[in-house]
């Protein structure tokens, strides 16, 4: 769960970081590229093209332009995208709905973090505060333990069945439980044999 905290907060710092740096100053060097450009053409030294996309082919004589005008300027050699006001605001939109998702994920692990299952003597806490008999306990349900380290303990309260989840990864400390559970419940048939 970290690890994803980590990954989605890295991506929505990413986004913002284009929002409120890259994308804008990319966007002044692509302004001052198109001025470049209208002066090239008014001057008459190159054809006005229409340009249909980021990967478009560059006349040469601009392309030579627009790397003496960065070197002066002290840019980057590249031709700049056009970035727009409303691509820029959505850079940032992003950004910021992606980390207000990481804080509500972040405020949910540590709320997580909070829960526990334990056994106080012949009891047994789990994460809501039921308490649970471990001799009341009649059956370990261990079909995901295997793959997810979960498993369930039924137990009945007033002749109805109820399951108590008892989760290794989250919780440390479950599998002594279960073993117990399941200890007492082989005694318990032996008994009754």
């Amino acid at each position: 769960m970290l690890f994803m905290l980590f990954m989605v907060s890295t991506i929505a710092a990413w986004f913002l970081y284009d929002g409120y740096v890259v994308w804008p100053n990319e966007a002044d060097r692509h302004a001052e590229f198109v001025e470049i450009e209208t002066a090239l053409v008014a001057s008459g030294k190159i054809e006005a093209v229409e340009h249909q996309a980021h990967g478009a082919e560059v006349n040469e004589y601009l392309r030579i332009e627009w790397e003496r005008h960065a070197k002066q300027s002290g840019y980057k050699r590249d031709m700049p995208k056009e970035r727009t006001d409303a691509s820029i605001r959505e850079q940032r939109m992003i950004g910021w709905v992606m980390m207000a998702g990481s804080a509500l994920f972040a405020l949910w692990i540590g709320w997580n973090h909070k829960l526990r299952v334990r056994a106080e003597g012949e009891v047994v806490i789990g994460t809501s505060g039921q308490r649970v008999e471990l001799d009341s306990i009649v059956k370990i349900d261990r079909k995901q333990w295997a793959k997810k380290g979960i498993a369930f303990a039924i137990y009945e309260v007033d002749g109805k069945p109820r399951r108590l989840t008892l989760d290794d990864h989250k919780f440390s400390g479950c599998e002594a439980i279960i073993l117990e559970a399941e200890r007492r419940i082989k005694q318990r048939s032996e008994q009754e044999a």
